[in-house]
């Protein structure tokens, strides 16, 4: 895929009520998980909510191939390597995760959870990543929630599942769905709050389409 050099503003996703509650959660360093069906526009998203951060935030930027544009940010960026001829080994999105934790980043960005670099994510967003964002396919919140536990139990299928699920809605602070309507444009459809538990995958819904429904209660500077 080739992506326009351009930068489109958090506004083109959601109405400015709705636009307002995710730049709050951006500035207040909650960690946001962008899901969506492929093509719903959820790199872009991503970048937009992204422009919301400090300033002065260094990025570490992890992508299997380079798509996401941030221009003016500073930002690091490593892409994985996949195998070719010996001597050059591969690099995987898990290895490029861990040694990102060894550049001192300000937020962790990963381009999309889609294998075992999720498992070394989660143990990151748990040990005091706070901001970090990333993006997975879903067909919604509550389903992105799903998927992403099934890719730490892929990695780490020795975990119990309750165990996992503590993990995962720890680290997760709130899910943000992106779809591509009938009429060809993107949209956020839906803001869902993560409720950390260890049963089923649980969400508070905060907005709907252009709707704000409630405030958020679970934001990094605020958690204790």
């Amino acid at each position: 895929r080739r992506h326009r050099p351009r930068r489109v503003p958090l506004a083109a996703f959601a109405a400015p009520p709705v636009a307002a509650l995710l730049a709050d959660v951006v500035a207040r360093r909650a960690n946001l998980l962008v899901s969506g069906a492929t093509s719903a526009g959820k790199t872009t998203l991503l970048a937009a909510l992204l422009a919301h951060a400090a300033p002065a935030d260094r990025l570490v930027v992890i992508e299997d191939t380079t798509e996401l544009e941030l221009p003016g940010r500073h930002a690091v960026r490593l892409e994985a390597l996949r195998p070719i001829a010996d001597p050059i080994q591969p690099v995987d999105l898990s290895a490029l995760v861990r040694a990102a934790l060894r550049l001192r980043p300000d937020r962790l960005v990963v381009g999309e959870f889609r294998g075992d670099e999720v498992l070394a994510v989660v143990q990151a967003l748990n040990t005091g990543h706070d901001g970090s964002l990333s993006t997975c396919h879903a067909n919604s919140a509550l389903d992105a929630l799903r998927r992403v536990e099934t890719l730490v139990l892929a990695a780490a299928p020795a975990w119990p599942l309750r165990a996992i699920r503590r993990h995962v809605s720890r680290c997760l602070d709130m899910v943000v769905h992106v779809a591509r309507r009938p009429d060809g444009s993107r949209r956020v459809v839906e803001v869902a709050e993560v409720v950390e538990c260890d049963d089923e995958p649980t969400t508070r819904t905060l907005a709907l389409d252009d709707t704000v429904i409630a405030q958020p209660g679970r934001v990094r500077s605020t958690r204790q």
